[in-house]
């Protein structure tokens, strides 16, 4: 956000403050302060203005400037009504030298999940794609993904959902005692790198948030169906970055907070892999966020570093 406006929402959102005063305090003309406030109420900023000067009524907007105002994380959010894919956009955005930067989208019409699957993104949902340039090898890398499944189930949760973890890459819902599940929100981490470093990651993070289940496939759910009300989604993706930019500053805890929200461990499941399915019990994952199964077959623990996961009734 544009550093001159941050302040005019500082100084306003206590009170009234004069178009005099904010100019004497920001060294600006008083046309400028005009035209800054005439752009945060595009932005969908409520401000009054009165006698006593303008005053901030309301930031519930779902805006790039607004998703900044108040996040207590390091991100700049670029947000557009309707993009083909945010994580496209992110990648263009990476190219170009970017870096935590969030870009956020009201709807995909385009919308990837892995392989190449479309993922239904409407309007009402949160559909955001994160930069970033961490300092790690390429293979800490998938340590991202676990840290945005970690993050969005935490917010999930806050917003009254009793969200849980399915390796690798979903946030889901648990509807009994044997591992089924709806799925609330997907995760799609794309890199560009060397052997020995990441130049950039892109985490691309799919949430059905105010829609309605019965308008996605199958086995989907949402936010407004799981806590019965619509959420802030301003306030969603706050706490979601919030927690994002936390859990990734700590990559030694990342494993640990991921098992503590998981479903998928002690599941019985079959993973899909190149070399064949592979069928046993979901027992733990690694340092690097690979599944570790017992096998059915052989009785034998063997580590999955990727595939798909289905989790099965037991025997």
């Amino acid at each position: 956000m544009n550093e001159t406006r941050r302040a005019i929402l500082d100084a306003i959102v206590d009170g009234p403050v004069s178009g005099p005063e904010l100019a004497d305090s920001l060294s600006v003309s008083r046309a400028a302060v005009w035209k800054h406030v005439d752009a945060l109420r595009e932005a969908g900023f409520e401000i009054e203005s009165g006698p006593s000067g303008y005053e901030l009524v309301s930031a519930d907007a779902y805006s790039g400037p607004a998703v900044e105002f108040g996040l207590e994380a390091p991100f700049t959010v670029e947000y557009h009504d309707a993009v083909g894919s945010t994580n496209a956009v992110a990648r263009d955005r990476a190219t170009d030298g970017a870096a935590d930067v969030v870009v956020l989208a009201d709807e995909q019409t385009g919308g990837r999940g892995r392989l190449e699957r479309e993922w239904s993104s409407p309007a009402g949902g949160v559909w955001l794609s994160i930069v970033t340039r961490p300092a790690i090898t390429p293979a800490r890398a998938p340590l991202y993904t676990l840290a945005a499944a970690v993050a969005t189930t935490r917010a999930a949760r806050e917003a009254g959902v009793d969200a849980r973890i399915k390796w690798p890459n979903d946030v889901v819902v648990p509807v009994d005692e044997d591992g089924a599940y709806r799925k609330l929100a997907g995760i799609l981490t794309e890199m560009e790198g060397e052997t020995d470093r990441v130049e950039w990651l892109t985490v691309g993070i799919g949430v059905n948030a105010n829609l309605d289940a019965d308008g996605l496939p199958d086995g989907a759910t949402t936010i407004r169906d799981e806590a019965g009300e619509d959420v802030d989604r301003r306030v969603f993706v706050q706490r979601l970055l919030e927690e994002f930019d936390a859990v990734r500053a700590d990559l030694d805890g990342v494993v640990p907070a991921w098992r503590e929200l998981a479903l998928t461990l002690g599941q019985r499941v079959r993973v899909d892999r190149s070399s064949g399915a592979l069928v046993g019990e979901a027992v733990d994952i690694s340092d690097s966020g690979a599944l570790v199964v017992e096998s059915e077959e052989s009785g034998k623990r063997e580590t999955v570093a990727a595939g798909d996961c289905e989790h099965l009734r037991p025997v």
